[in-house]
């Protein structure tokens, strides 16, 4: 996706990200640099439009969201959704901006899914200068992130409702992925949110009255989506406590069920060891009907101890 956009007369022209470093002519441009190509990473910190702070924001390996103005330019990093990478645990990819009046210099080292959003609208002339670019890209990746923090909280629904269920192993489990993934997004949709304010408060001539209303509209939704995370890691963290709480009352339960079932054998096993010992002078040895007998008195002693603990209220919940 990466390339330089050179926009002349309302007219959007495509070129190479070499064209477009090296372009010193008029209209408005944008040149946008995707992945970890060394060669790019030179040309980029050899444009001497850029300044040096700027292109070491741009190339920085970590980075988080914020705004941070220069004379007539802006620093801007977001955040938003992009592929998943087995190398790399963090689901959200930094874009980052170097914005002035004319032109805009953007750098993401994995593909953003808000990206070619954003190229279809510049190619179809709905992006006219920098403050169009940066809330395109600022209502792309709020409308992309909003589902997907709604459905962190619809699986915490989904948990709620299936907490009368055996399998809480696996409703932990789930837990503990619902709140990680809730706190690894809420640590950048907030701060997308006060850098996109922090862009709002700034006064470039490049930033006009309906831009900032589209990035203020963009900047809201992040502070929804942020508190909603944080809903969402405080529901999962009283789940997680509830989950526990089940867990240690399901082996109270079985506990008890095992010393009830210890208990009543126990005056039984003493009755039968008595009687079994291989000694003379045992009443009834040669009755016929003694061992009935004794199964029946067996039977009497553990029902009557199974109603003691009934009585006792030891076998209620």
């Amino acid at each position: 996706m990466e390339g330089g956009w050179l926009l002349v007369d309302g007219a959007a022209r495509r070129m190479s990200a070499a064209d477009a470093l090296a372009y010193r002519g008029p209209g408005f441009l944008w040149t946008h640099l995707e992945g970890r190509d060394e060669l790019d990473l030179e040309r980029l910190k050899a444009h001497d439009e850029i300044p040096d702070v700027a292109t070491s924001a741009l190339i920085a390996t970590e980075t988080r969201p914020r705004c941070e103005p220069i004379e007539d330019g802006a620093i801007v990093n977001l955040r938003g959704l992009g592929h998943r990478d087995p190398l790399d645990s963090d689901r959200l990819v930094s874009i980052r901006f170097w914005v002035t009046r004319d032109k805009v210099t953007s750098l993401s080292r994995r593909a953003l899914a808000a990206t070619p959003v954003v190229i279809a609208k510049m190619e179809a002339g709905r992006i006219l200068d920098s403050g169009d670019l940066i809330a395109a890209y600022a209502w792309a990746i709020s409308t992309q992130l909003d589902p997907e923090v709604a459905a962190l909280g619809d699986a915490l629904d989904n948990v709620e409702s299936d907490l009368e269920a055996t399998q809480l192993y696996r409703l932990r489990r789930m837990i503990t992925a619902i709140r990680s993934q809730a706190i690894g997004h809420r640590r950048f949709i907030a701060p997308d949110r006060d850098a996109l304010r922090t862009l709002t408060e700034q006064e470039f001539d490049w930033l006009g009255q309906d831009d900032r209303l589209h990035i203020n509209e963009a900047a809201d939704r992040f502070a929804r989506m942020a508190e909603e995370l944080e809903a969402v890691r405080e529901r999962a963290a009283l789940l997680h406590e509830q989950i526990t709480d089940l867990r240690a009352e399901q082996l109270d339960q079985r506990s008890l069920v095992i010393a009830v079932v210890a208990f009543i054998f126990l005056p039984l096993t003493f009755i039968t060891g008595l009687l079994g010992m291989n000694v003379e002078g045992i009443p009834y040895a040669h009755a016929p009907w003694a061992f009935w007998g004794v199964a029946a008195f067996c039977v009497a002693v553990g029902l009557g101890v199974l109603f003691w603990f009934y009585f006792r209220q030891w076998l209620r919940r």
